[in-house]
């Protein structure tokens, strides 16, 4: 099986991730969408500049996720991952998000002005087809 391919087809195809961020020992995680850029290996995803995840990946950058599956057990999952603040613009990445999830909170105008871009850096994931199927990729 080809790994990669899989997971390439898994960030394409899957909108939404479970991010986790911890701050002084607290873990926190919520649900987000998310576009994967495999040219630039690079995850992206948006937040409003007053959430509480703004804060937490300020103070503690190291975070991990999992891909929230849409068909049977497929997922990503990354332990190692490195958030910061892009040096893209939100209006720059609309489009690919827009591609993805034509019914995302970019599509909103006034919201725009409100968003901040974020993206993930990672070397390695997890990639599970089944309980019998999985395997660790380097980026």
């Amino acid at each position: 099986m080809d790994y990669r391919k899989e997971f390439e087809r898994m960030m394409e195809s899957q909108t939404e991730m479970a991010l986790a961020t911890a701050v002084d020992g607290m873990p926190n995680v919520r649900i987000i969408n998310f576009y994967y850029d495999s040219d630039k290996k690079t995850l992206y995803f948006t937040s409003f500049a007053d959430n509480q995840k703004v804060r937490e990946v300020e103070k503690n950058p190291n975070i991990a996720f999992t891909t929230i599956t849409t068909n049977g057990e497929e997922h990503v999952r990354v332990k190692n991952g490195i958030v910061r603040k892009s040096s893209l613009s939100v209006e720059e990445v609309k489009e690919k998000f827009l591609k993805k999830m034509p019914e995302y909170i970019m599509s909103i105008p006034d919201v725009l002005p409100s968003l901040i871009l974020f993206e993930i850096t990672f070397d390695h994931a997890d990639v599970v087809i089944d309980f019998e199927h999985m395997d660790r990729i380097a980026l």
